[in-house]
């Protein structure tokens, strides 16, 4: 239920952000909601409308790969007041060369993988040491 006096419940947010209610739970436990208004008298977290802009951040910025702690990170700039686009474009060069790096790496895997194959033996008729698993891979 939403009023101007008591803002939103979870369960009103978590409708129409379309996502589950104990997400929106661990990102306040997390401090990245400080759109937490407080509690109704029944103990409720109470939110206000900005939570919608936020969460929509967080799903974009993790889409992204960012982590949780670094979109806190962001969060914690924006909340200070200053836009945080130097961090957030420092964040995602980081990002990139993540990306890059990993792509280097399954490149590299994926030709050694490639190799094995190509020289694929089937050893099932000729016996084996107990102590070969495989003779492709050994």
């Amino acid at each position: 239920m939403a009023t101007a006096d008591y803002g939103l419940k979870i369960g009103t947010v978590a409708q129409q952000s379309g996502l589950p209610v104990k997400t929106i739970r661990y990102y306040a436990d997390l401090g990245l909601l400080t759109t937490v208004m407080g509690r109704s008298p029944k103990g409720y977290r109470l939110f206000s409308a900005a939570v919608f802009a936020r969460l929509a951040f967080i799903k974009r910025a993790q889409s992204l790969g960012l982590s949780l702690e670094d979109i806190g990170k962001i969060l914690s700039v924006r909340d200070q007041g200053t836009l945080p686009c130097g961090v957030i474009r420092e964040l995602l060069e980081a990002q990139l060369q993540e990306i890059n790096q990993q792509m280097a790496a399954l490149t590299i895997l994926k030709g050694e993988l490639q190799g094995i194959l190509s020289g694929w033996q089937d050893f099932s008729d000729q016996p084996q040491p107990p102590s070969t698993i495989c003779p492709n891979l050994q």
